[in-house]
C-alpha cells in the first residue's frame, strides 16, 4: 500500500512562462496557470507540472560532475532523432556530452537535463 501519491513535480525556472510553453508544447499538456512567477501544467490522472520564477536560479550541471543534478524526466519517444530535433525546435538544447546511442540528452530552456528514450524500450 502507497503511503503517498505524487501529484506535482516543481522546477525552478529562470521565465516560468516561457518554460511552462516549452514543457505544454513537450508534454502535450494543458497550462492551467501562468504568471511571472509561477506556472503549472496539467497532465493525465491529476499529474501536475509547477515552474517557480527564481532570479537566482542556477540551472543543474550536466554531465552531473559535481553533483548538482538532481534528477530529471526520462520521456518516451518513437524516433529519438526526430524528437530531439522537435524539442530543440521548441527551444531546447541537446547537451554536448551525450552519454549513449540509446538515449539523446537535453537540456530545457532553464537548463535542467532531461532525457528522450525509446518507447519500445519501456515494454
Amino acid at each position: 500500500m502507497a503511503l503517498a501519491t505524487l501529484k506535482m513535480v516543481t522546477l525552478d525556472s529562470t521565465d516560468s512562462r516561457r518554460d511552462a510553453a516549452f514543457w505544454s508544447a513537450v508534454l502535450g499538456w494543458e497550462v492551467a496557470a501562468v504568471e511571472d512567477e509561477y506556472a503549472m501544467l496539467s497532465g493525465p490522472g491529476g499529474l501536475a507540472l509547477g515552474l517557480g520564477t527564481l532570479a537566482d536560479h542556477e540551472p543543474p550541471g550536466w554531465p552531473n560532475e559535481h553533483g548538482s543534478k538532481q534528477f530529471h524526466f526520462d520521456l518516451a519517444v518513437d524516433d529519438l532523432d526526430a524528437a530531439a530535433s522537435a524539442i530543440v525546435g521548441l527551444g531546447a538544447t541537446l547537451a554536448d556530452e551525450q552519454p549513449g546511442e540509446t538515449w539523446r540528452v537535453l537540456l530545457d530552456p532553464s537548463g535542467h537535463p532531461f532525457c528522450l528514450t525509446l518507447a519500445g524500450n519501456w515494454g
